[in-house]
């Protein structure tokens, strides 16, 4: 059997009858491409991603397409991570994305909707504390609560999977990889926007930091994660403008 005559179901997925849905499936109205690479993805699972991204879509129904990747990493040293599914979610001007590695592509299915899930709440509340016209406090009100709840149990569900991925993501597919080399390069536009939307951006991608252009300085600028769920802001100006 070649690799691309690899079935989900022989990826150490559960049968058919343990997938399907009550009821008629559900489907999102935005576009949907689920691609295998080393895999085969069976008509049943497909309907079960739609059924899920039918869920997503109604946090944002601003997004347009979804597209789903699954792979199969045939590494015997890795085999309770060997399924992986990536989710890249696309909206009017933005995108989220999460990914997954689990022993089954339906656990990394899972997985990946619940992060895409907590991602895209996390920019929802963001976007009514500042559609309401003024900053909550952290720890005041009912929306920074929810984001701040979302955040600690990210990071219990981090924490208890310490470990877990404590693995070099290129052994086994590089011989002479050198350490601290650049293994990948890309270039992003620089259109000008608000801090809160790089924020927002940065949360959809699943980063721990974003790089932009600040709008309202016109300097190029990165927003990252610090502790207790604080954000930090640096941003670069010439040796003149600076005190």
């Amino acid at each position: 059997m070649t690799a691309a005559d690899r079935k989900v179901e022989q990826a150490g997925a559960p049968i058919q009858g343990e997938v399907q849905v009550q009821g008629e499936a559900l489907s999102p109205d935005a576009l949907v491409t689920i691609t295998g690479r080393n895999v085969e993805v069976p008509e049943h699972f497909q309907e079960r991603v739609n059924t899920k991204l039918a869920k997503i879509e109604k946090l944002d129904p601003t997004l347009t397409s979804f597209n789903v990747e699954l792979k199969h990493e045939p590494n015997p040293r890795r085999e309770a991570q060997a399924e992986r599914i990536q989710i890249t979610a696309t909206g009017s001007g933005h995108l989220a994305r999460a990914e997954a590695r689990e022993e089954t592509f339906y656990a990394a299915l899972d997985s990946a909707v619940d992060k895409l899930e907590r991602s895209l709440r996390k920019v929802k509340a963001r976007r009514n504390i500042a559609m309401s016209g003024h900053r909550a406090p952290k720890g005041t009100g009912e929306l920074a609560a929810q984001i701040e709840a979302d955040a600690k149990a990210e990071q219990e569900r981090a924490a208890a999977q310490a470990g877990k991925y404590d693995v070099d993501p290129y052994e086994g597919l590089v011989d002479d990889l050198t350490p601290g080399q650049i293994v990948r390069t890309k270039v992003h536009p620089n259109t000008p926007r608000s801090v809160d939307d790089a924020l927002s951006e940065m949360e959809l991608v699943g980063h721990d930091f974003y790089l932009f252009v600040d709008e309202e300085t016109n300097r190029p600028a990165v927003v990252y994660r610090r502790h207790a769920f604080d954000y930090g802001l640096i941003e670069l100006a010439p040796e003149g403008e600076i005190d």
